[in-house]
């Protein structure tokens, strides 16, 4: 694909809990996000991307693995990834590019609720960043704020502050990097992954520019809004009557701080412009997974509704690929492999993802069942909350391991996913067929819907992953 010049570049940026549904071309009219919807048009937009396992270090486990949960092991967050996989960054590396990382890792603290301590926030250099041996200006904890106690690491522990609001900082530290490469016309492959818009959300945490923008804007719950909590919900994702009550100036802050990526993501994309790099640089934007305020009587992610699942994935790559919507389906899983091909690397890991780059040159589109995954509560262990669901063009199909009757949802005709058709007479045939695809799914990867305390027994100690396999 290179013909012989000087290899392409890639720019990967991803948020942290924002949803398809809350951007402006995702449908959401309270949205302010115009450099991103200006993207879904001039650029590709994947109408159907979602993510394996809606949980941020599971996310970032199958992105740099291609893998789903049950290979990785990272069945909860806040656990240590082993370092026994082939990583994206490591053959992307080995095939000449400085590999770069700024922002949220999550993947190494493996102590909870101590992840704000240098000892679990640096993650040194080695095995434990996963080929990433170029630029790594990093963070592995969950933190109260953007500013001014938001702190990263280089290459030692000591703590570095960014001057102001981080997502700009971060967005100025990747901007650096972009001028340096094209002065040096070396290749690149730079990620970075914002904290935002995840919480918190309150009025300190916000730039006065972002927040005084919807200063006259009114939030309500969202249209599929439960007064009472999910019985499937777990402490995190579980409403407290606190939660309810704020819940719009949540969303205020929340709509804030997505206007402060967007914001960014448009900075970043002028300056592939004005560097000239844009051309010969695959830009990718997504999101680690979504949120709910409330939906389905839930707060959080770590559920197979859309809400948390469907995520924006807009590319952008010179005129080496069509403009406009792409409705294939695709997860996390899928990432690697197709982004690699795209970027003209025969080598496609050791995953189980599905190499898409011919939907995405041609325009053409593919219908499939992407299996998406949830093993158990989102921090802490303990069984009768995992599930497992397939997500096609049209429909999803979930099942809780608790329940034998599993859910189906029209997508198409019914967004908001609030009438289950799995007792429909007139959905029998799409029900059976999505079971099947569920099972062939979960089949072919291996997948043998193990509770949630397999993974504490079986391949965990003291929240470190003991093995790419088990028994190995």
């Amino acid at each position: 694909m290179t013909n012989g010049k000087k290899k392409p570049n890639l720019v990967f940026v991803a948020a942290d809990a924002l949803p398809y549904c809350r951007l402006g071309f995702g449908g959401d009219p309270l949205a302010k996000t115009p450099s991103l919807d200006r993207l879904s048009r001039t650029g590709l937009n994947m109408t159907n991307a979602c993510v394996s396992h809606p949980l941020g270090c599971p996310f970032r486990a199958s992105l740099f693995t291609g893998k789903h949960t049950m290979d990785t092991g990272m069945a909860i967050n806040a656990l240590r990834l082993n370092p026994e996989h082939r990583f994206f960054a490591q053959i992307l590396t080995g095939h000449g590019y400085s590999s770069e990382f700024i922002g949220k890792w999550n993947l190494y603290a493996a102590k909870l609720g101590a992840s704000h301590t240098v000892k679990e926030s640096f993650i040194p250099p080695g095995e434990y960043r996963f080929g990433f041996d170029g630029y790594f200006a990093a963070y592995d904890y969950h933190r109260s704020n953007y500013a001014p106690e938001a702190y990263y690491h280089l290459d030692s522990p000591e703590r570095r502050f960014p001057l102001g609001f981080e997502p700009d900082y971060q967005t100025d530290l990747t901007i650096e990097r972009l001028k340096k490469h094209a002065a040096d016309q070396t290749p690149f492959a730079l990620f970075l992954l914002y904290g935002a818009p995840h919480d918190p959300w309150d009025r300190p945490n916000v730039p006065a520019k972002y927040y005084d923008a919807f200063a006259g804007t009114e939030f309500a719950p969202p249209p599929n809004y439960a007064p009472k909590n999910d019985p499937h919900a777990d402490a995190w994702s579980r409403l407290k009557k606190a939660d309810r009550q704020t819940l719009p100036e949540q969303l205020r802050c929340y709509y804030a701080l997505t206007a402060a990526v967007d914001a960014n993501a448009g900075r970043l994309l002028d300056a592939l412009d004005e560097t000239g790099l844009s051309d010969d640089t695959l830009f990718v934007f997504t999101s680690a997974h979504g949120e709910l305020f409330g939906a389905h009587g839930r707060r959080g992610k770590n559920v197979f509704y859309d809400e948390a699942v469907h995520v924006p994935l807009l590319l952008r790559f010179g005129s080496r690929l069509p403009a406009g919507e792409n409705a294939t389906p695709l997860s996390t899983v899928d990432l690697m492999p197709t982004l690699l091909s795209l970027l003209g690397i025969d080598d496609r890991g050791e995953g189980s993802g599905k190499d898409l780059s011919a939907e995405i040159l041609t325009g053409s589109f593919t219908d499939r069942a992407c299996l998406l995954t949830g093993t158990g509560p989102a921090c802490v262990w303990g069984n009768g909350r995992e599930w497992r669901a397939v997500r096609t063009a049209r429909h999803t199909y979930a099942v809780y391991r608790s329940e034998k009757q599993g859910r189906l949802f029209d997508n198409v005709s019914d967004p908001l996913q609030q009438t289950d058709l799995s007792g429909e007479e007139s959905q029998k045939e799409t029900l059976a067929a999505m079971k099947r695809a569920l099972s062939e799914e979960m089949v072919r990867v291996g997948d043998g819907f193990e509770p949630n305390s397999y993974y504490k027994k079986n391949r965990v100690r003291s929240r470190v992953i003991l093995s790419a396999k088990p028994g190995q």
